[in-house]
């Protein structure tokens, strides 16, 4: 079994997969509201989340532990539906590892366009900041180049 399917199902008798978390905890733990929690077990982006004898929720470390991976993927912008289809190929086993790779991979890449605009937008503000410094030793960055089309005949 691998580690995402370990995360995402009850099976295991270690301490990670004892019920001992309850919702509010989690979501303090987590920073992920109540209803969030509840939304993300219902759209089935959460495996089976135990009951106590009072039938409220009941998370365990594992539980924390994909809370903490599918909070990163959306920190990705990778949408929600995207999250539940890795989620499915999780549960679905080892055969989905090529397709959970290519998502990871195009997470990834799509993560690395991102920090090159923020640069982009980054490089934009420390110039407008030495601007209203009264600096003017600092070089308008690209962003702010308006592209000319040389060679046309407009």
């Amino acid at each position: 079994m691998d580690q995402d399917t370990a995360l995402l199902t009850a099976s295991g008798d270690d301490q990670r997969t004892r019920p001992r978390y309850s919702i509010g905890e989690v979501a303090e733990l987590s920073g992920l509201s109540r209803d969030t929690l509840r939304w993300y077990e219902r759209i089935g982006l959460m495996g089976y989340i135990g009951r106590d004898h009072t039938g409220n929720r009941r998370f365990t470390d594992r539980d924390l532990e994909w809370l903490a991976l599918i909070t990163r993927l959306r920190l990705t912008g990778m949408p929600v539906a995207d999250m539940i289809r890795y989620a499915e190929l999780v549960r679905a086993g080892e055969h989905t590892y090529p397709a959970r790779l290519e998502m990871f991979r195009q997470t990834r890449s799509d993560v690395l366009d991102k920090i090159a605009e923020l640069q982009q937008t980054v490089a934009v503000l420390d110039y407008k900041i030495a601007l209203y410094e009264g600096r003017s030793d600092i070089e308008r960055p690209a962003a702010l180049t308006v592209p000319t089309c040389e060679g046309s005949d407009t």
